[in-house]
């Protein structure tokens, strides 16, 4: 494998071997030149609903990641040249991706974007309600329940509860 791209893969493969053995996944992986050079960003995620902060990525499994990931890279040596290499969770207002997770976080709040107009609009607030085949319930704050076609959603955010 060349280039970035190629490079994102087998970071994908080495930081899921890592990730895996503290019981997380990976969401995401980066690798992008920025102002002050190569910048390798992992995001990580706890399976499950993640319905509360003790549900989610804690500090200490970033960091855990992160040191062990770094040995890893080390030793594979795959990357040339320097980089940063930054380990994070999602956020509390991650993005929502696929079927998969508006089911994971049905009954969380939303806000969601189609690239079509359903129901006369094209960004939703709501309450997430599940999935029906393939398309994403949300109990919007105008009082109605809308019925979104996965295939025109084109992003998804929880949003942050207190």
């Amino acid at each position: 494998m060349r280039g970035e791209a190629g490079i994102v893969e087998q970071v994908k493969e080495a930081a899921t071997r890592v990730a895996s053995s503290y019981g997380l996944e990976i969401f995401d992986v980066q690798f992008r030149r920025e102002a002050h050079g190569m910048v390798l960003r992992v995001q990580i995620d706890r399976p499950g609903p993640a319905a509360t902060a003790e549900d989610s990525v804690s500090v200490e499994d970033c960091s855990h990641v992160s040191r062990d990931l770094s040995a890893l890279l080390d030793v594979e040596d795959f990357i040339p040249g320097a980089y940063t290499l930054e380990v994070s969770s999602p956020g509390l207002d991650r993005p929502l991706r696929g079927k998969a997770d508006f089911e994971r976080f049905s009954g969380r709040r939303a806000k969601v974007v189609v690239r079509e107009a359903v129901d006369g609009q094209t960004f939703f607030k709501g309450r997430l309600a599940g999935v029906d085949g393939d398309t994403v319930l949300i109990d919007g704050d105008d009082g109605r329940q809308h019925r979104l076609p996965l295939g025109l959603v084109t992003r998804a955010n929880l949003e942050v509860e207190f």
